[in-house]
């Protein structure tokens, strides 16, 4: 029988509302069957078409027509591979394929008020799947996240509060106020990663039901590492791959525990002092489900980049002279293909997907003050 699992085995049914263990540990779904091709609903417009990979619990999809954004072929250095622009989805980020699955759960399980914590684009697809379904919606972000994102949650007629100092700070204080309000915490709920995860199953399909040879990605706290992970791994367990992609993953410099940890060969991240970073997205400095992502990285082959804040800025502006207008914690990837295409873990031949998270859009003043220095 499906159910959610803790880090220490415990099992929990999947209707009960809870977003961590007993042990305090993230939640996950017990590995599901995957689907094959015959399971895709062809006929719906969005990822629901992949409706049948998900855990039982959700009676009527939260949907605003996420998913099936395109895939676009683009060049770095001789090297082809495929851009998937995740800004095509409702709030113009990828995080609205998680959010469409939890509130679709929240709603079916009763929840009628939430608390979420966020940088932003999280913040502002929370904000507009609650609004969606019924849902109050409180938003803490730090208080240096970007004005369109905190204007988007506030207009979808989310409660928001900047919280002082870093993004770990906000995150802290959302768990200190769990004990009030229910905690739907797109970093810890684990039906987000079911939503996520959903990903994976249309890159399969945009590459006509194959897998690539490998996927480049942003990470912060990592739900999309995890979301590839775990769709790849139905596809692989149900028959419809052979093999799963490598995850090449991509983190700032300034900011980046989870690719120290990786090049030490530790199974966690360990404590450290980090720089502030354009990269707003990816800076998360303790990352509650650090082992998961390690592991599905190293499961899959991948490889890990920390990316200089210098080079972060140009290639904003490189995507965008080519006309895509990626915001700086998307951008990332351009450096990091070179690192990895330089290391020899990218060779021209591959089938490369390459994630842009978000658009420039919702970081207009960082984009702003990086023009004004270009």
């Amino acid at each position: 029988m499906t159910s959610l699992v803790d880090r220490a085995g415990r099992h929990y049914p999947l209707h009960e509302p809870r977003w961590r263990g007993d042990d305090g540990s993230p939640l996950m779904v017990t590995p599901l069957r995957g689907i094959t091709r015959d399971d895709v609903a062809s006929h719906v417009r969005s990822q629901w078409r992949y409706a049948a990979a998900l855990p039982d619990g959700i009676a009527q999809p939260v949907s605003l027509g996420e998913g099936c954004t395109p895939l676009l072929p683009f060049d770095v250095d001789g090297l082809r591979v495929s851009l998937k622009p995740e800004w095509f989805n409702p709030t113009a980020s990828f995080k609205d394929r998680g959010t469409s699955v939890m509130m679709s759960l929240l709603r079916a399980q009763g929840v009628t008020a939430m608390l979420e914590d966020s940088s932003g684009n999280g913040g502002s697809s929370v904000a507009a799947y609650a609004a969606a379904a019924g849902i109050r919606a409180t938003i803490l972000a730090p208080e240096s996240t970007s004005p369109a994102k905190i204007q988007q949650s506030r207009v979808h007629g989310a409660t928001v509060e900047l919280i002082p100092g870093s993004r770990q700070a906000t995150a802290d204080e959302a768990v200190r106020r769990s004990a009030e309000i229910f905690y739907a915490s797109h970093n810890w709920h684990p039906y987000f990663l079911q939503g996520t995860k959903l990903l994976a199953y249309e890159i399969w399909e945009d590459l006509a039901f194959d897998a690539p040879d490998a996927i480049v990605l942003p990470c912060g706290a990592g739900s999309l590492v995890l979301g590839l992970h775990l769709g790849f791994g139905e596809l692989l367990a149900s028959g419809a791959i052979t093999r799963r992609p490598r995850l090449l993953v991509a983190q700032p410099a300034n900011c980046s525990p989870l690719t120290s940890a990786f090049a030490a060969g530790r199974d966690a991240v360990t404590p450290g002092e980090w720089s502030p970073t354009i990269a707003e997205g990816t800076s998360i400095a303790r990352p509650v489900r650090d082992q998961e992502v390690l592991d599905a990285i190293r499961t899959s082959g991948g490889a890990m980049s920390a990316v200089p804040e210098e080079a972060i800025a140009p290639a904003a502006f490189e995507l965008a002279s080519r006309g895509l207008y990626a915001e700086p914690t998307s951008s990332i990837v351009v450096p990091a293909i070179r690192d990895f295409a330089a290391r020899g873990e990218l060779v021209p031949g591959q089938t490369v997907v390459v994630i842009l998270t978000g658009t420039a859009l919702k970081a207009a003043d960082t984009v702003g003050r990086l023009l004004a220095s270009h």
